[in-house]
Formats: structure tokens, sequence, C-alpha cells
């Protein structure tokens, strides 16, 4: 299989663009190669993953590339870095780490990018339209583009994002391509109550259970009697990605691709069909939780980044409520949101509250937290898949009321209520 390249294509990679055009043009032919790639297509936006400082090979690529003058040719969003400039000295962050993160996002930064510096770039107004091709990293970024908003990006590694949004040019492969698009297995919600799907840990519960037998296939929700808003799609599609593979779903009458059943599944058969019902929802949700005592240092939201709707919803929860002096209350999430949460008074509700709030950065690639906070809550599927592994804590899980309740109790509590019908 051979790849045909425009002649802009082959302009760029003899250097005609410049040294840095040609260093990222080589790799995308490259990689588009190994994929088996007949052509390249032209992308409309990129969002950067490798801005994550987590060693020196990184660094080394990205101060090569812009040494070299590189420069982005399509709008261009980042991803968290390894530091929250303004607090990072507030938690245990060292003066060497802080010192090279940053270099690595001044490097990203010199390239014409957009310095969102955040996980969801869906929040932000560049967000793409349904149709569009974009080269897109962040797992549950790649994930809601494709399945939320119906644009189209394969699922693109650190260090190969920015070679795209360089040049301007991907593989046409994977998820670009209409037929790759399709659902391949069928989940069906059996006796599922309508009152559950409205709650906010509904979604992240079944969304850990679609990605362990999703793994990188295309699962397709049937059985929906609520529509889920834009947060509880995000938290239910970085559970997919998180604990399995996946970079697209449908649910059918929800998401742009799955208007009915058929469509979903473009006119095929499912490979397989499997029940979801309240038994295996209990079970996922108990396998989010690490521990086996109610001891709580740390409640942590904003996995993937809180959004303003819900810093919205948080702060009539913690209004006139202050957290046990025992407990710190993280919410991360990215300067925009944040700013625009200031501006609406619900940044001024959490100091009230007794919380810290972090932006640009995530806690899971960021050496915050002390050795003494060891035990942890967060309303997040993917913080709590993550968190043992990548930060050797232990991890309970419960919805964002749960995690009020439990900073201002000092230990973790949980509403069964809901999961016990």
């Amino acid at each position: 299989m051979t790849l045909s390249l425009s002649t802009h294509d082959q302009a760029m990679l003899r250097g005609d663009f410049g040294p840095a055009t040609k260093m990222a043009m080589t790799i995308v032919v490259r990689m588009a190669t190994v994929a088996g790639a007949n052509e390249l297509l032209s992308i409309v936006g990129a969002h950067i993953d490798s801005t994550v400082y987590i060693g020196d090979a990184g660094l080394e690529f990205a101060e090569k590339l812009a040494g070299l003058g590189a420069k982005v040719s399509v709008p261009t969003t980042l991803n968290v870095s390894g530091l929250d400039e303004h607090h990072w000295q507030e938690w245990s962050v060292t003066n060497d780490w802080a010192r090279q993160a940053h270099r690595q996002m001044v490097a990203y930064q010199s390239m014409g990018t957009i310095p969102t510096w955040t996980c969801a770039p869906y929040q932000a107004e560049t967000k793409p339209s349904f149709g569009q091709q974009i080269a897109w990293g962040e797992s549950n970024a790649i994930v809601f583009a494709n399945s939320v908003l119906g644009a189209r990006t394969d699922r693109y590694p650190d260090l190969f994002d920015v070679c795209c949004a360089i040049t301007g040019r991907a593989p046409a492969i994977g998820l670009h391509l209409t037929e790759n698009r399709a659902g391949q297995l069928l989940l069906k919600l059996i006796d599922i109550p309508t009152e559950l799907q409205r709650r906010d840990d509904f979604y992240p519960v079944l969304g850990n259970f679609v990605g362990k037998v999703a793994l990188g296939k295309i699962p397709v929700i049937d059985g929906m009697t609520f529509k889920p808003d834009d947060d509880q799609l995000k938290a239910f599609g970085a559970a997919t990605a998180s604990s399995g593979g996946v970079a697209m779903f449908h649910i059918v009458g929800v998401t742009p691709e799955a208007e009915t059943l058929e469509a979903a599944f473009q006119g095929h058969a499912p490979q397989q069909t499997i029940e979801i019902n309240m038994d295996t929802l209990r079970e996922s949700r108990r396998a989010l939780t690490h521990t086996d005592d109610d001891s709580l240092h740390l409640v942590v939201l904003g996995s993937p980044h809180f959004s303003l709707a819900e810093y919205a919803r948080l702060a009539p929860m913690i209004a006139g409520k202050k957290k046990h002096p025992d407990v710190k209350f993280l919410v991360t999430s990215s300067r925009a949101m944040t700013q625009f949460a200031e501006r609406a008074g619900y940044v001024q509700a959490l100091k009230d509250f007794g919380a810290q709030i972090t932006v640009d950065t995530c806690i899971l690639t960021s050496p915050m937290l002390p050795k003494e906070i060891q035990n942890l809550m967060t309303n997040s599927a993917k913080f709590a898949y993550y968190a043992p592994g990548l930060l050797n804590k232990k991890i309970g899980f419960g919805s964002l009321q749960d995690c009020v309740d439990s900073a201002v109790a000092g230990k973790i509590i949980r509403d069964e209520s809901a999961w016990n019908e």
C-alpha cells in the first residue's frame, strides 16, 4: 500500500516551509505509512496532549521543535501542563519540577497555540463542529469530540499530535472515516430507573462498566429514558476511555450519529449484545472504591476539568457550610472556566467553604500531593480508576453531594438509597 502525497505535502517534506515543518511532516508520513494510510487529510484544528510534563524526553522534543521555529498551521488548543503557575507552591511540587514544566509550557506557547491548558477543550469557544476533521490528543477529549460533537479524530498519541498541528495534515485512517464510526457492541439498559439516570454518579458508573467490556470497540447504548447533559456525557466518556480504550460511543436518541439504533450501527448487526441491569451497575460502582475504611484526607473534583455548569451546581451545595478542618477540598479546572466562575460568584463560595482551586494542570500528572495525604474521595470514574496506580493512594467514589457531605463530616459517607432500589 503506497501513501499518496499532495504537492504541498511533498513541499513540506522537502523542507520548503522550514526545518520544523520538515521534521513534523517526516513524522506524519512515517506514522501514516506504518498505519497503512492511503493518503493524508486536512484538519481544521488540533489539541496537543504532549504539553504534560512527564520527563526530559517530552521537554526535549518540544524545545527542539520550538528551536527550529515551529508554528501550528491550524487553531490548536493545549492540554493540561505539569504546573499551575499561580498555586503550585501551595502543594508538594518541587522547584526543579516547576522549572522544567514551565519550560515545556513556554515551548508550546511559542508555536502560536491557544493556551487553554485544559483536558476539556470541548468547553472552549474553539470547539469543533459536526463532521470537521481534527487531530486531538487526551483520551476524554477524543471520545467527547467523536461521540458528542460528531467531529472526527483518531486517538492521537503524545508528540504526534503537535506534528499534525504544525502540518495541518493527518493520516486518513480510523475514526476519520465514516465506515469506521459504526457501532460494534450493543449494550441494552434493562429496568434502570429514570431517576437514577438523572443522577451525576450514574454516568461514571455506567462508563466504567462499558469501558471494561468494550475495550477498543465502539459501544452503542440503548434504553436511555433520560437525555444527559454535556457534563454527564463528559463523565461517561472519560470513564469509558479510562477503564477501556473507547474513542467513540453512541447513545441512541442522544448522540448525533445515533438518531436510531440502525443509524448507530450503519445498518450492520452488532457483534455482541450485552444487557446492563442494576446488579451490573452496583458491581461497577463498588469497583470504583479502593479502600475499606472511611478515613478521608482529600476530596478531588474536576477530572476531567470542572466546567462552569459544575461550578454552578456545586456552589449551592456548599453554601453556608464549612469543610472539616482535617480534610482538603480541591477543584481542578481550566483558567477560563475558573475566571467565568469567579465573575459569577462561585469561586467565592468555594473559598468560604474552605476549598482550594488549581488550574491548568492535573493532579494525576503533577507531584502535588504530600505523602501524608493517603485517603481520597472523588466523583470521577477516571480519577478513581487511575489514582491507585498513578498516585498510590486509596480512593473512595461517590456522587458530588456525597463528596460535599464527606468533606463536611471529615470521613467518607455515601447515600446508598438510589442504588439499592
